[in-house]
């Protein structure tokens, strides 16, 4: 007579529509709990230089940029795409801080900027290499340098301060809903770093926080821009799709992209914030999910 002891049963289910696929893995916080049936990646606006840095307003509209163009544009409650700003500086990551006041890492200008509600920009610091970012409720910044391997932190007074360095790539950045810890993505490894935020804005603690599933044969994951949901699950950009993460780090499933273009970054938006906005090279899309997104623009 054979016994076999078992300490963990995985189930794996794919789903196989459209020519893409998405898996979900019994998880405390499975992927089936957020996909809703009928539910497919729409199309919201096309043809694009570079699609960058979705960021969602309290009133629920959307702000991408164009990187290459210098443009950013909205996207209404309606789904109307309008254009916003045409002079950005080549501005990449963008996120929305306190007062729907909009920020962006401006490329081309080698500078964190604030915009006006006519789209002008105005610098709060300069001469530095930025990517993506992300503002906290008293409007301090924290934004990755991955020329340099550095995580850079703005206080809300102006004073630049270096929190992190030597990190392979470091790119998506995005705050735990408590604003208590910080997250950075790793382009060109597996890991995803997380660390506790001090009161005067610096880091420490630094661990991994999760390995993400990377393509066969490659050792990038491709991971770039990050949103988090109400209760705590991580959604990453990756060149397999968007990985999600449940409350303890653990990969709770892949949402297939919808096209087979480079994931820059992402975000909920709608008015009820329950609609997740991707945007990759040229065009940019959104799907409606069962769970809500997190707002930092209090």
């Amino acid at each position: 007579m054979k016994t076999c002891k078992t300490k963990a049963i995985l189930v794996v289910v794919v789903i196989i529509f459209l020519g893409g696929y998405e898996t979900v893995q019994s998880q405390d916080l499975p992927l089936s709990l957020i996909l809703i049936d009928g539910e497919k990646w729409e199309l919201v606006s096309a043809d694009h230089s570079f699609t960058e840095g979705p960021a969602v307003n309290t009133a629920g509209e959307v702000f991408f940029t164009d990187v290459p163009k210098s443009e950013i544009y909205k996207v209404d409650l309606t789904g109307k795409v309008t254009l916003w700003s045409n002079q950005t500086n080549r501005t990449a990551g963008a996120i929305m801080g306190p007062e729907d006041v909009l920020y962006g890492a401006s490329i081309g200008g080698g500078s964190i900027v604030k915009f006006d509600a006519a789209g002008k920009p105005t610098p709060i610091v300069s001469d530095i290499v930025c990517n993506d970012l992300v503002v906290n409720g008293a409007g301090g910044v924290y934004f990755t340098d991955h020329k340099n391997k550095k995580v850079w932190y703005v206080s809300p007074q102006g004073k630049l301060q270096q929190v992190d360095q030597n990190m392979i790539s470091p790119n998506g950045i995005i705050l735990w809903p408590d604003q208590k810890q910080l997250i950075v993505s790793n382009t060109k490894g597996s890991e995803l770093w997380t660390y506790r935020i001090e009161a005067d804005g610096s880091l420490s603690h630094k661990q991994a926080y999760s390995t993400m599933r990377l393509p066969i044969g490659d050792t990038e994951s491709g991971a770039d821009g990050m949103t988090v949901d109400a209760v705590g699950r991580l959604y990453v950009c990756t060149h397999e799709g968007v990985q999600v993460f449940d409350t303890q780090g653990r990969l709770s499933g892949i949402i297939a992209k919808p096209q087979q273009q480079f994931l820059s970054n992402i975000c909920f938006g709608s008015k009820n914030l329950d609609t997740l906005y991707v945007t990759t090279v040229d065009k940019v899309y959104r799907r409606k999910l069962n769970t809500k997104g997190v707002r930092y623009s209090k």
